[in-house]
């Protein structure tokens, strides 16, 4: 419990010291016109509420993400703890606020255009195919999986209120969302949800201090508790966590927030505090996730293997994390538990396919120069996005899957690489001191790291060895550090 606690007190601290730190190095001006005034049409740059649109940021980054991925990453030991905390305040938290603000200071630009503005051509056209296709992933399965669960609830009555029923409402309402002007739908509903899943986090965090079952405390963090994990810690936990620490899905989201954020000065509790917020929930569904199981009468010699077991659907017979959700929240919330475990395991992920969809558009109007003001410019850009993602719901993904945590982490490394070359840019038409690159620098080469790692030992990655992966994987982030680091020297020469 002491563990938790501290984790709970440091992210909030990173956000108050940390958070108000890169702000400054950042820079923002509340007195620079933003976005929505002077790009405002109706339809995608919109005055809103401050308030509202650290709501919709919050739920447009989080979705299951937070949920799923640390009841799966809590798996590998209390080291979870430490990736949530450290990786949100000096990684995710970093990544998100500053490809934010960034897309600000650029008229509210998509990522694939920001990368490219700093990092050049072909990461421009690389990022805008990696994520066009994520988007189309993520919009994809996030109809069918919402809809196999609401398919699994009801009574069947033939196609009414079956799997494909579902699949045909929710298609409908991410085309609404998608088309309609960003505060007719998505400005609604999306504060609800997002108060909900924050109601939930906290219940949750209420039941971690008064049910029973133990926690593990950080002197365990040091070795891998995964009951069948082959992957080792570094880097699998640092993949399996993405939503709560860092996850680059989050940047291809900012610019929709960017485009309706009235002040600058707002861009640390919307991006830094949205990020932190997340973090919260990860580590409150990490901590609820271990104690809970612990506490159940299952097979298992430890709380990990009881975690395992505990999250095996009987159907089907392989572990899902929705199962202990609904069982979590059922046990620990009662009745408003399980209405909030359905918005949990329902509701979450819908909200991240509409903004999926969303963010493809805008991301390709951006690249064709294509003004969206008008609603037949939307549905031109819209209608071959949502066919590809149909067509791929009847394509097994079991196997394009496996590649999508790594795919979203590689996106993060991209964006943190450009915001360390913008800093540095700066920094030397303005003569500053280089010290402050620092603070996108490290969490770049950190992820640089990660995903080289990881591909190299992963299963659907090379199967190397693990010390040739490190070595291969360090040799890496040491050539492009060193490259870096004369591409620098240059720059402030002349």
């Amino acid at each position: 419990m002491v563990t938790f606690i501290t984790s709970l007190l440091l992210l909030i601290l990173g956000y108050v010291l940390y958070g108000a730190f890169v702000d400054r190095v950042f820079g923002a001006d509340s007195k620079r016109q933003t976005p929505c005034y002077a790009s405002q049409d109706g339809v995608d740059y919109i005055p809103m509420p401050t308030w509202k649109v650290f709501l919709i940021q919050f739920l447009n980054i989080a979705g299951t993400g937070p949920i799923f991925g640390a009841i799966q990453g809590i798996l590998f030991g209390p080291s979870a703890y430490f990736w949530i905390v450290l990786g949100c305040i000096f990684g995710g938290a970093v990544h998100d606020y500053m490809s934010g603000m960034i897309s600000i200071r650029k008229n509210g630009a998509s990522l694939p255009e920001i990368v490219g503005d700093e990092l050049g051509t072909v990461a421009r056209f690389a990022l805008r195919v990696m994520s066009l296709v994520l988007m189309v992933l993520v919009g994809a399965v996030f109809v069918t999986t919402p809809a196999d669960i609401l398919d699994g609830m009801m009574v069947d009555q033939g196609f009414l209120w079956s799997k494909y029923f579902w699949v045909v409402i929710i298609i409908i309402y991410y085309i609404l969302a998608t088309l309609l002007p960003v505060d007719k739908l998505i400005g609604k509903i999306y504060p609800v949800f997002g108060v909900a899943l924050l109601v939930m986090a906290v219940g949750l965090g209420y039941g971690i201090f008064v049910y029973d079952g133990t926690m593990p405390e950080i002197t365990e963090a040091f070795s891998n508790h995964h009951p069948t994990s082959t992957m080792p810690i570094f880097p699998g936990l640092f993949i399996t966590i993405a939503c709560g620490a860092v996850s680059g899905f989050h940047a291809t989201q900012s610019p929709m927030m960017a485009r309706c954020m009235k002040n600058e000065k707002y861009g640390r509790p919307i991006f830094y505090g949205a990020m932190i917020t997340e973090g919260l929930v990860a580590l409150i569904w990490a901590a609820a996730a271990i104690k809970f199981a612990d506490s159940l009468n299952v097979a298992g010699d430890t709380p990990y293997e009881k975690l395992l077991a505990a999250m095996v659907n009987p159907e089907t017979g392989k572990p899902s994390p929705a199962v202990l959700v609904n069982a979590i929240c059922s046990s620990w919330l009662g009745k408003v538990g399980a209405v909030l475990a359905l918005l949990g395991v329902v509701a979450a992920p819908i909200t991240s396919g509409d903004t999926a969809f969303r963010s493809a558009r805008l991301i390709a109007a951006d690249f064709m120069h294509y003004k969206q003001n008008k609603i037949y410019k939307r549905i031109v850009l819209s209608l071959p996005i949502f066919v590809v993602s149909i067509v791929l719901m009847f394509v097994n993904f079991d196997i394009l899957w496996r590649y999508f945590a790594w795919f979203n982490q590689s996106l993060s490394v991209f964006t943190l690489w450009a915001v360390t070359v913008w800093m540095t840019k700066r920094c030397a038409a303005e003569s500053r001191n280089l010290y402050t690159v620092l603070i996108p620098l490290v969490p770049a080469l950190w992820m640089t790291m990660v995903c080289t790692t990881y591909i190299l030992i992963a299963p659907e990655g090379f199967q190397l060895n693990h010390t040739l992966s490190y070595t291969l994987g360090g040799l890496v982030v040491l050539g492009i550090l060193i490259c870096y680091i004369m591409w620098a020297k240059k720059l402030y020469r002349k």
